[in-house]
């Protein structure tokens, strides 16, 4: 339907003024007619092109996301857009499928004792990820921290037992290998040009026993400066579900390419979408060093095996309750002394509790990993003891640790 457009305010005038005889109910009757006429006309026109609209829609081709030389990303939804590598696709199975391979379930055994002194062997779940044809495997050093035996589970269900190749506590790197060939080692990525937003895909054997496990998310935010265990590590934030048993795992960008190493999550009744991992970037020259010496080089040592200590100091005041609730825990226990380390060339000796390192009282196990490794190989530091209750202070040459 067609309708005419010109109609014009004083052209409805001058047809007025030349009949002079037309009467109010005539003119008004024109009015009405010609605003029906219009309103007619523009309802109509726009159910036309409404109608025009959807046809046009519906006989449109879909448009099928491709990479920059055309071929076929993926045909299924959602459709997500990498930032950095500016590919569109429409599903993530492609990208699991160039990774998963490379990443494995880790299991650890030791010997633990129970408050009987009875021995029993403990096992202990982690993840990993292949670096090599050959078999070495890149995982935490607290994935693998005091196993006295590691087996390692291939995708396809082929399992091996592992030789631990070196560790590094400051970093929580640690390599393995097994005695396998033909593997399909992860592409390493760059994370320094990981941006907040990127998606990304954990891989790893959550709980212990779900590998191959995908979870999918963002880039929170990066350089979170965390301490774990002692030691202040910059990581980088995702929401990608993260689950005991992750640790060691692969954290993928959208090119299907390594970035990080799961390591970490915020635990607690009222936390969801906190994991961290560790930026593959600042683990290059660790893996480096492990593969070519067996250990990280330039790490300070004192040569102790620690626990938090049960000493305690009370402020008293005659009464019992003072006794109980004006005592406070501190200091770390030296459990045992490594051979011609640098702890027992100072005199340091099993049943020690380690209270102050350059006059900072220490409190836990933990702090004495910390402040040892805020030093450099060759410094000097005095270490405050109590031995027989007594206090007595030694000073001890740092070392470097290579991998005892």
């Amino acid at each position: 339907m067609s309708f005419r457009s010109d109609f014009k305010r004083d052209k409805i005038y001058d047809e007025m003024d030349k009949n002079h005889h037309t009467s109010a109910g005539g003119v008004f009757s024109k009015l009405l007619s010609i605003a029906l006429f219009l309103a007619i006309g523009f309802s109509a026109g726009s159910i036309y092109s409404t109608f025009s609209n959807k046809l046009s829609v519906h006989s449109e081709q879909p448009n099928i996301p491709t990479s920059s030389n055309n071929t076929l990303i993926a045909s299924s939804t959602p459709i997500v857009k990498g930032e950095n590598s500016g590919v569109v696709v429409a599903s993530l199975s492609n990208v699991v499928a160039k990774t998963a391979d490379s990443v494995v379930e880790i299991t650890e055994y030791s010997t633990a004792r129970t408050y009987f002194n009875s021995s029993y062997t403990a096992e202990g779940n982690g993840s990993g990820v292949i670096i090599s044809t050959d078999g070495y495997i890149l995982t935490n050093n607290h994935v693998i921290s005091g196993a006295e035996k590691i087996t390692v589970r291939l995708r396809n269900g082929e399992e091996y037992e592992a030789e631990l190749i070196g560790k590094d506590s400051k970093t929580d790197i640690a390599i393995i290998k097994i005695e396998a060939t033909n593997l399909t080692p992860a592409t390493i990525g760059d994370s320094s040009k990981t941006l907040v937003g990127d998606f990304v895909l954990a891989i790893g054997n959550p709980l212990g026993k779900l590998g191959g496990t995908v979870t999918y998310g963002y880039v929170s935010a990066l350089e979170r400066e965390l301490d774990i265990d002692g030691s202040t590590k910059n990581l980088m934030q995702v929401d990608a579900a993260v689950n005991p048993g992750n640790s060691g795992g692969g954290l993928f960008n959208i090119n299907g390419e390594l970035i990080g190493i799961v390591n970490a999550k915020s635990t607690g009744s009222n936390v969801e979408g906190l994991g961290f991992a560790i930026p593959i970037n600042d683990v290059h020259s660790v893996i480096e060093d492990i593969l070519t010496h067996g250990y990280a080089t330039n790490r300070p040592f004192l040569g102790v095996s620690l626990s938090n200590s049960a000493y305690s100091s009370r402020n008293s005041y005659g009464s019992i309750w003072d006794y109980f609730y004006q005592q406070t825990q501190y200091g770390a226990a030296v459990e045992s002394v490594l051979e011609d380390s640098p702890a027992e060339k100072a005199g340091i000796q099993k049943g020690d509790i380690i209270i102050s390192i350059d006059g900072k009282v220490i409190s836990s196990a933990s702090e004495v990993t910390a402040e040892v490794s805020e030093h450099e190989v060759g410094e000097e530091i005095e270490i405050g003891l109590i031995r027989d209750n007594r206090t007595k202070t030694v000073k001890v040459t740092l070392e470097e640790y290579k991998g005892q």
